[in-house]
């Protein structure tokens, strides 16, 4: 088969590229510290969605650095004790979407929560307040501030404080929630699972957020990684920092997490993705030690899967 990465045999072994520095897990550690001393100051806005089978709200809460952020969130109207829920994380740059494939799960009798994240195309609040560019990317938001500046510190903490929230609703059953999204949500789906060690299960679907540098070593930083050779143009034209760079990089990679992960793993995986290069992906996977599995699509980028939905929903209904 024709190849854009390395042969399956290899990526299965790829221990990924980009450094981890030293106090990767004392970094962590402190923004959970920090998420956890919150007043979420939760507020339930009703909405009308016409569904006759759930409850749908607008879901605010208080994020790291004062950003009010917003989560759809939906509960079945009938339940006989508690439940199992599902939060949803979505692409590079978008929203959560519409309604209509959160009430899928509400009709199984789930709740879901459904993140915007700060700074993209829904409605939550981005505080800002970096030293540096904001230009065109947020992965490289915080790069020129120390590193708990780096804007995917405060998304990464935002999922996890989400998970935590739909965890401690009444109607929820704390022990029987999963985590999904694609791409970008894919990559918030990883940390999500790593830095909330009580999701079950999770279903990151070709996942972004992972081995910057690999991405920029094969000169995929295009697309949703283009931001990254975007900033080497503009502020290190001679990759005089290129390893202090990587290294800080290193931070918001989810490969870094993954070894957190304690939740069930089912990750769909397309080898022609030019966008997340499957090696990225793999050096993630790699280091899951939980209990996981692969559906990999060797013909298929970064695109539709067929059958993958119907799939995740089936791995998620046993939750």
């Amino acid at each position: 088969m024709p190849l854009i990465d390395m042969p399956l045999k290899e990526l299965m072994v790829y221990p990924g590229r980009n450094p981890c520095p030293a106090d990767f897990d004392e970094y962590w550690d402190k923004g959970l510290a920090e998420m956890k001393s919150l007043d979420p100051q939760i507020e339930l806005v009703p909405q009308d969605t016409g569904s006759t089978f759930a409850e749908c709200f607008g879901l605010y809460f208080t994020g790291v650095g004062g950003s009010r952020i917003y989560a759809k969130y939906l509960r079945p109207k009938k339940s006989v004790g508690r439940h199992p829920a599902v939060v949803m994380f979505h692409g590079y740059s978008q929203n959560s979407g519409e309604w209509w494939d959160k009430l899928v799960y509400g009709a199984q009798g789930f709740s879901v929560f459904a993140l915007d994240c700060r700074g993209q195309g829904g409605l939550s609040q981005d505080m800002g307040g970096v030293t540096g560019n904001t230009f065109k990317g947020q992965i490289i938001r915080g790069l020129d501030d120390k590193p708990e500046k780096l804007l995917f510190r405060s998304i990464f903490l935002d999922c996890a404080q989400l998970a935590g929230i739909a965890m401690k609703m009444p109607e929820v059953d704390e022990k029987r929630v999963g985590a999904l999204g694609g791409s970008q949500g894919g990559g918030l789906t990883l940390a999500c699972a790593a830095l909330e060690p009580g999701i079950k299960k999770a279903a990151p679907v070709f996942p972004f957020l992972c081995d910057y540098q690999r991405a920029w070593e094969m000169d995929l930083a295009k697309g949703a990684y283009e931001e990254l050779a975007n900033y080497f143009r503009q502020f290190d034209p001679l990759h005089e920092r290129e390893s202090e760079i990587f290294m800080k990089l290193g931070y918001i990679d989810n490969q870094h997490l993954a070894k957190r992960i304690r939740a069930e793993v089912l990750m769909p995986v397309g080898l022609m993705d030019t966008t997340c290069p499957p090696s990225t992906q793999f050096a993630a996977y790699n280091k899951i030690t939980s209990t996981k599995n692969l559906l990999i699509y060797p013909d298929f980028g970064h695109e539709g899967l067929p059958g993958v939905n119907d799939l995740i929903f089936k791995f998620m209904a046993t939750l």
